[in-house]
């Protein structure tokens, strides 16, 4: 399992490297905010940059009903040919929540990047706790996320 980390957190290593479980979380929709997507952050840059940076309008695209922005041409011209790929996990609701069985809302700066995939988090209180056990809340959350993904938006 490939995990990237943002802000250097100490974690259980030999519990990360024992779990190795694609993610088969993905949404039929998108949370939003005003119809933009991570709150109008660059969904490429979390895996170039390993870091949230805001996106513009003048960069967007449209995916499964919800605006994206990115940073630059070249971020929006790569997620057109890969959405799938770089949209967060769970229709970008919170992870955490996802495994707890239900939606919540999500912060861009409260991300991990595990396996190739983007998951965020309500906030960073929450980033702290899907850290503890990263591969349990996955495998819930993915368990969940049918149920999940059938309640109304937050």
């Amino acid at each position: 399992m490939t995990l990237f980390i943002p802000r250097i957190v100490p974690l259980a290593a030999a519990a990360l490297v024992a779990f190795s479980s694609a993610s088969i979380a993905f949404a039929d929709e998108i949370y939003t905010t005003n119809g933009v997507a991570i709150n109008g952050y660059d969904a490429v840059a979390y895996f170039t940059d390993h870091k949230p940076v805001k996106g513009t309008q003048e960069f967007s695209t449209s995916y499964k009903g919800a605006t994206f922005y990115f940073a630059s041409a070249a971020h929006r011209d790569t997620f057109a040919k890969d959405p799938g790929h770089y949209a967060p996990q769970y229709g970008g609701y919170c992870a955490y929540g996802t495994a707890e069985g239900h939606k919540a809302p999500t912060q861009p700066q409260a991300f991990t990047v595990v396996d190739d995939k983007l998951y965020l988090n309500y906030n960073d209180k929450v980033l702290g706790t899907w850290r503890s056990d990263i591969g349990g809340y996955i495998k819930k959350a993915n368990a969940n996320w049918d149920a999940v993904r059938a309640q109304p938006a937050p």
